[in-house]
């Protein structure tokens, strides 16, 4: 081994053991909210947060801070890369064209209706669009994979950390009485399956729902949910765009032209490869559970770099913000399926 190479091998080992001890704090962490999901039930990236934000001291200073930083950002890229190897072209195509573009237009609608509902309640546009996207998407993933992409201001962590707690809050509610609404209105098979896939946040909540009514209700729902999750990448990439066309114009710099964030691009391609059957299963399988495990570990280093005091600041506005985004898309969803 010669000298540059020496020095190129004592300076990886210099980093990642100065990330190690963080990176196991967070996914310690994943693992304890793990359990308590399997065995007691409940959203597992709400477990990962609150108890990342009972360590929070060990992201103010100490050995922890670089792997907790490493966790909830570039991790946290690697999770959404990876959320593509879920969906497929043939699943979306079979949805049929009404319900391809009325679930497209809530999106859109939610994301708009986030930014003005923002203005009204005080807030910057910024928390607008991304509680929108969050609610809109696919919830706790939604809010992350934005705020990857979005300024980062004194408060944009505390805003996505208030965020992923309300979406993850009301996705668990919905989970509960979506169902009965279905019920209630005796809608059939393929309208329930719409309604609950176009307006739960969350995937995993999405799956309960709807097969707690039917095989058929869980199928339908489960697909209708992956066609947001899909619509993740084009609006990710118009935030992207958009903010960096918005620094360019304040002179600090839009460089990088057009290209979309590598972590989108790596979505599109797990997309792609899955759609025309390139990876073996077991090698979809393995990436689906990286996924997950990347996401959690993200959420539980957001966690763990969320101060309580600080979290308090951002107050009830932001709340008020996603439960009136989250009874928007239900409306219009519902709206759809039932009237036209």
């Amino acid at each position: 081994m010669n000298m540059d190479e020496a020095l190129r091998f004592n300076a990886v080992l210099g980093w990642a053991k100065a990330i190690f001890p963080g990176i196991l704090a967070c996914l310690t962490i994943a693992m304890a909210a793990t359990f308590l999901n399997e065995h007691y039930g409940g959203p597992v990236m709400l477990f990962a947060l609150l108890l990342g934000m009972a360590f929070h001291f060990l992201a103010e200073e100490g050995r922890c801070v670089k792997g907790i930083e490493l966790a909830s950002k570039t991790i946290l890229r690697v999770g959404v890369a990876l959320l593509g190897v879920r969906i497929t072209f043939d699943q979306i195509a079979g949805l049929g064209e009404f319900t391809i573009f009325g679930v497209i237009a809530a999106i859109i609608l939610t994301i708009l209706f986030g930014w003005i509902t923002a203005r009204f309640l005080g807030l910057k546009r910024s928390q607008g669009l991304l509680s929108g996207g969050a609610v809109a998407i696919c919830g706790a993933s939604a809010a992350l994979a934005l705020s990857a992409v979005m300024p980062k201001t004194k408060d944009s962590e505390q805003n996505t950390i208030v965020t992923v707690v309300a979406v993850t809050t009301l996705s668990t509610v919905a989970m509960v009485i979506y169902p009965l609404i279905t019920q209630q209105f005796e809608m059939s098979t393929v309208d329930a399956g719409v309604f609950l896939g176009g307006t739960i946040h969350d995937v995993a909540q999405v799956v309960g729902a709807g097969y707690s009514i039917s095989d058929e209700t869980g199928d339908i729902s489960t697909v209708v949910k992956l066609l947001r999750v899909t619509m993740l990448v084009p609006i990710v990439l118009v935030f992207s765009l958009l903010y960096r066309a918005r620094r360019a114009e304040n002179g600090k710099g839009g460089s990088g032209g057009i290209l979309p964030p590598m972590f989108l691009v790596m979505f599109i391609l797990f997309v792609v490869l899955n759609s025309y059957g390139v990876m073996p299963t077991m090698v979809t399988t393995s990436l689906t559970d990286l996924s997950r495990v990347c996401l959690v570990t993200a959420i539980a280093g957001l966690g763990m770099k969320t101060s309580l005091k600080e979290l308090a600041q951002v107050g009830w506005p932001v709340v008020v913000l996603v439960v009136s985004e989250t009874v928007f898309i239900a409306i219009f969803i519902f709206a759809l399926v039932r009237f036209l």
